[in-house]
């Protein structure tokens, strides 16, 4: 099975699998609006292969039951969640 992947200029990081390259009429017109003009970034096999943001069983299933997949990108990490949490872990460890 072959996918073309689109990058999307409006939202950073947001990616539209598509099963034939240039053929957007399974896209609902509400996600086309919101993606913006899709700008090609490549056709891959699909067939034995592993992509690195998403699971391929799952694109593959919306590719075959909705006629596209989106891929978001993950959510933003918060610093400074991280730093108490680190923290909170060291201090925890100096008292022991």
């Amino acid at each position: 099975m072959l996918c073309s992947i689109y990058k999307s200029l409006k939202k950073e990081g947001t990616y539209l699998y598509i099963p034939k390259k240039d053929d957007f009429s399974q896209v609902p017109d509400a996600l086309m609006e919101m993606f913006g003009k899709p700008t090609f970034v490549m056709v891959i096999k699909m067939d034995g292969r592993k992509l690195a943001q998403v699971n391929i069983d799952k694109v593959r299933e919306s590719l075959e039951t909705d006629g596209f997949f989106l891929q978001l990108p993950p959510p933003p990490v918060n610093e400074l969640e991280l730093y108490k949490e680190r923290k909170a872990q060291q201090n925890t460890q100096d008292e022991e």
